[in-house]
């Protein structure tokens, strides 16, 4: 199997080149990704717990899924691509806001992420790929900003970064308390 790239970018979201994952990754540097926050009617928030095989952060809880954009690839595509193969479902994405964070692993790799952020909205059951997603639930976000603080060894590195300014957009826009 080839290998996936990562593009690669300056700090205004510029494309500079692409760079196999894995060395990226190993060598923390600056590349696009995205992160998915579904939500329900009842205000809750998607989590999954990956799959115990991934190479790094396995069996942690968080969002409802992220990845990497492909070539050609707009954020929103990208992210119903990655949502379907993880989570099996289908929804429209919003994107909200964008940031750059840096986040270390326990296996040596770092996370240097300009982070596109989109939320959408889904009521059913996913169908998971028991190859990316080991369980899920939903969260109303009150209580993962809670459970957080409480167990934050449960959650990967970028969700505790990422959530923090989730729930920041969601309070100024009012979505919750």
């Amino acid at each position: 199997m080839k290998e996936e790239k990562v593009i690669l970018v300056n700090q205004n979201d510029e494309e500079i080149g692409t760079m196999p994952k894995m060395e990226a990754h190993e060598k923390a540097v600056l590349h696009r990704a995205f992160s998915v926050f579904i939500m329900n009617a009842k205000g809750e928030t998607m989590l999954q717990q990956r799959a115990a095989e991934k190479y790094h952060s396995p069996l942690l809880w968080t969002n409802t899924c992220c990845s990497h954009q492909r070539l050609g690839e707009s954020n929103t595509e990208a992210g119903k691509r990655r949502l379907q193969e993880e989570m099996g479902f289908k929804t429209d994405l919003k994107e909200l806001f964008s940031f750059i964070y840096k986040a270390p692993f326990d296996n040596g790799l770092t996370e240097h992420e300009l982070d596109h952020v989109m939320m959408g909205f889904y009521e059913g059951n996913p169908k998971i790929n028991p190859e990316e997603v080991a369980s899920w639930k939903w969260m109303r976000p009150e209580d993962i900003k809670q459970d957080i603080l409480q167990s934050p060894q449960e959650y990967t590195a970028w969700f505790k970064i990422i959530f923090e300014k989730f729930y920041d957009h969601l309070i100024q826009n009012k979505q919750v308390s």
